[in-house]
């Protein structure tokens, strides 16, 4: 088949860009023609909250990514659905995560449905974001009505999906893949002494971008419960801050956990990733609102349990009491799990058990309900 898919792609870096590229990597290697689509411009600069939305990294040379898209203009995406029509491709993906995009996303759908043979299926991480506005309610509805059949990634989404689409259109679920591009796992001593940590500590890792929805208040109000009965026990904390840092440090000290807790505020390429999760010995996600997280994938990938909340799709990845915990959002649950982790020595049973569940994670599975999906649109 040819396939387009429009998204996220470099020069941008992070999760969407991603999982963008090792989607297109797959069907590639599965013999599909793949074309990316990403952008010139994806938000506008003020309302990014970032450092930067680019990447440092050398271009990919294995993928065609074409940078057409201005998010802002519309007589672009006009120009934009035209290009895309005119290459009849079979499929159009459309990586959809926030109502910004849904008018640009829904009028390219429009005309390249125009020339009688592309379908449209969504790839949709989130429908309603963690940090909804208005816009969901007024744009999200014109994007799912454009679309042809959806892919989700948690059963949440699939939900979410169902409440905007008037027309019963084919839409299912397929688990996150396991990121499997970051390399060997790295080894506890290695990791700490590439990183300039204490190896004889132990280390719970929060990783990614620090925004309010993600609870890392919550973790520290449970360290602070707690910290006193676990004197070997750090945070490490990795990620650029999308959320005021003064106002953590704040928390930290007033925890008591001035000496507890390492902050790393700064995006952490890929090639970092082992390094971090070589450290940790448990991957804490206290989220207060989620439909899937990369960092799951990323955990299983270099086999690490997990402490999750169980909001959203999260806790359908990760099992309570066998590669991990699935507990309440709040501090009293974190708490009671983190001290049962280490004080029960769970480690090497909830390994085993992850390394037995991470097979169900292929990127072959994705592709393959995408193509189930493409058939009934």
């Amino acid at each position: 088949m040819k396939i387009v898919i429009l998204g996220t792609a470099y020069p941008y870096r992070g999760g969407l860009a991603t999982f963008n590229e090792r989607l297109a990597r797959q069907f590639q290697a599965e013999g599909h023609d793949v074309e990316v689509v990403t952008f010139t411009l994806q938000y506008p600069s003020f309302l990014f909250p970032g450092k930067t939305q680019y990447s440092n990294e050398m271009a990919p040379a294995d993928l065609s990514i074409k940078r057409w898209v201005n998010s802002c203009n519309p007589f672009n995406w006009v120009s934009v659905g035209r290009k895309i029509r005119k290459m009849q491709p079979d499929m159009l993906i459309t990586c959809y995560w926030m109502a910004f995009f849904a008018p640009c996303y829904g009028i390219i759908e429009r005309i390249v449905k125009g020339n009688g043979k592309t379908r449209c299926v969504a790839l949709v991480h989130n429908m309603i974001p963690h940090e909804p506005s208005m816009l969901d309610k007024m744009f999200a509805p014109y994007y799912v009505a454009s679309t042809d059949a959806f892919v989700a990634l948690s059963d949440s989404v699939v939900r979410d999906i169902d409440e905007l689409d008037k027309h019963s259109k084919p839409k299912t679920f397929c688990p996150h893949p396991i990121y499997d591009h970051y390399g060997d796992r790295m080894s506890k001593a290695e990791a700490c002494e590439a990183l300039g940590l204490d190896v004889s500590k132990d280390y719970m890792l929060f990783f990614g971008l620090v925004r309010a929805y993600k609870g890392l208040d919550l973790l520290l109000d449970a360290f602070g419960k707690m910290h006193a009965q676990m004197p070997n026990l750090r945070l490490l904390v990795a990620g650029e801050f999308y959320e005021q840092e003064e106002a953590y440090r704040k928390q930290i000290e007033d925890n008591g956990l001035t000496d507890k807790v390492v902050i790393r505020n700064e995006f952490i390429p890929d090639a970092d990733l082992r390094k971090y999760f070589g450290a940790a010995n448990l991957i804490v996600q206290p989220y207060k609102t989620a439909t899937q997280s990369g960092v799951t994938q990323v955990a299983f990938h270099f086999e690490k349990p997990m402490l999750v909340t169980n909001v959203g799709g999260l806790g359908e990845i990760v099992h309570d009491h066998a590669m991990g915990y699935a507990v309440e959002p709040n501090a009293e649950a974190i708490a009671e799990a983190i001290v049962d982790y280490y004080e029960n020595k769970r480690q090497e049973d909830y390994t085993q058990y992850l390394i037995l569940e991470k097979e169900k994670y292929s990127w072959s599975r994705l592709t393959k309900v995408f193509l189930n999906q493409h058939s009934k649109a």
